[in-house]
């Protein structure tokens, strides 16, 4: 290549570069490898990880991925296929991104889905966005404290400077779910929106029909934030209520994307027809060509690479292709009914728990709504304790609540999916019994 252009050297092809600019030979960086050497090295630093047995959710969830979806995923035609939300996209990925969305409207009962967003938590707020935008008069949005607390926070972060009150409902004591009573201050007044979570960050089933027509009533927006897997199971937010919630968000990881240490994972977003105009991201949609043939397309982009910025619905709406890609196998591989499936065992195994439970000294339930997969425990000790002994036992027992919800005292979430075995549970129930055991007879308190 340096002939062809007429380089002596490659010293010669970069001799524009100041000579002090240049860091000569690499420091600190030792000599290549093998590709066996290298293989060998990554896995024993893998080992150093340990294997653990996961009972953490909150969410962030590990369900059985088949090996189909990203054998699928990783193919060139999708791995590579960039960049989805551009005009010139294959017609591939706007095929896969359209069967996206016809699932995911279908999975929350709603007429239409965009072409996914970044994440859970700023997917919700760019539904608080969209509902003060859509209600016009109003900037005021009840937050329930039975939300995910990291997605309060970046609710709070993103739309906080933009002249938008949050105003936080405080949850029963008893049940874990959003307390009805708080509401009755604001009857009568302007709201944009009602947040609704279901489940909530405590794993209760919200009262979503009363809370949804509670919002109208008020002519504010509901909005759902759900677990996808749980829709398997539950009733869709367009059934929320008389008329449906108006919109719903949530973290897509749940269906065939792997924990991964945080991401990269994706938003979801469907909304009521009526509403498109002002969602953000990009729609997919099908046509026909002008031999008439079946092709697809962008139908819609309200982002600000296509439009004036000040017109713009969001600025930061990122959709996240490969993992939207993944799902979408991943569903179409489940069906209705494997969902259904698996949300039925991740459920099952979690009253199982609970029922291996009750022999243990000194834990119960702390909260009496029903559940979907995931709970709060009451502990005669600390969590973190809790915590770090059955680490040390190979289990992740939990996520201890104490930085979010002090109030609790010694509170663990813990949760199930289809992945637990009986032997994982009973394995789980004996190791904490006798953590608490040697705590107790430790003397502590």
């Amino acid at each position: 290549m340096l002939e062809s252009i007429g380089a002596s050297s490659i010293e010669e092809l970069f001799d524009e570069i100041p000579a002090q600019l240049k860091a000569n030979a690499l420091q600190h960086v030792p000599p290549g490898l093998t590709e066996m050497a290298v293989m060998r090295l990554m896995q024993d630093r893998a080992e150093r990880d340990g294997c653990y047995l996961n009972f953490i959710g909150a969410g962030a969830y590990e369900h059985h991925i088949p090996a189909a979806v990203w054998q699928l995923a990783t193919r060139g035609e999708f791995y590579s296929a960039y960049t989805p939300y551009q005009a010139e996209a294959s017609q591939g990925t706007l095929q896969v991104l359209y069967e996206y969305q016809t699932m995911m409207a279908s999975l929350t009962g709603l007429d239409v889905t965009n072409a996914s967003l970044y994440d859970g938590a700023s997917a919700l707020a760019e539904g608080v966005l969209m509902a003060v935008r859509l209600h016009k008069s109003s900037r005021r949005v009840l937050l329930p404290a039975t939300l995910h607390p990291i997605y309060r926070d970046v609710v709070h972060s993103i739309v906080s400077n933009q002249r938008i009150e949050l105003i936080e409902l405080p949850y029963n004591r008893e049940t874990g779910t959003v307390l009805l009573e708080s509401l009755a201050p604001f009857e009568g007044q302007e709201l944009a929106a009602l947040v609704i979570p279901q489940p909530n960050f405590f794993g209760a089933l919200e009262s979503v029909h009363a809370l949804t027509e509670w919002a109208h009533a008020q002519g504010a927006l509901a909005i759902g934030v759900v677990n996808p897997v749980a829709l398997g199971l539950l009733a869709p937010p367009g059934r929320w209520g008389a008329t449906g919630a108006d919109i719903a968000v949530g973290e897509g990881q749940p269906l065939g994307v792997p924990l991964a240490a945080g991401g990269p994972y994706f938003g979801f977003m469907s909304c009521k027809q009526a509403y498109v105009r002002q969602m953000p991201g990009r729609i997919v949609g099908r046509t026909t060509d002008v031999d008439g043939k079946p092709g697809f397309t962008l139908t819609l982009q309200a982002r600000e690479q296509h439009i004036r910025r000040s017109k713009a619905t969001s600025n930061i709406c990122t959709n996240q292709g490969l993992a939207v890609t993944a799902a979408t196998i991943h569903m179409a591989i489940l069906g209705p009914t494997g969902l259904e499936r698996v949300a039925l065992a991740s459920h099952t195994n979690l009253l199982t728990l609970l029922d291996r439970l009750k022999d243990t000294s000194g834990v119960s339930r702390r909260f009496s709504a029903p559940v979907f997969h995931e709970t709060v425990l009451s502990l005669p000790i600390p969590a973190a304790r809790v915590v770090d002994r059955l680490r040390h036992q190979g289990i992740w027992a939990g996520l201890d609540l104490s930085r979010h919800y002090p109030e609790l005292g010694n509170a663990l979430l813990v949760c199930t999916t289809e992945t637990k075995t009986e032997a994982d549970l009973d394995h789980y129930v004996r190791t904490l019994d006798a953590a608490l055991s040697a705590e107790s007879g430790s003397g502590a308190a």
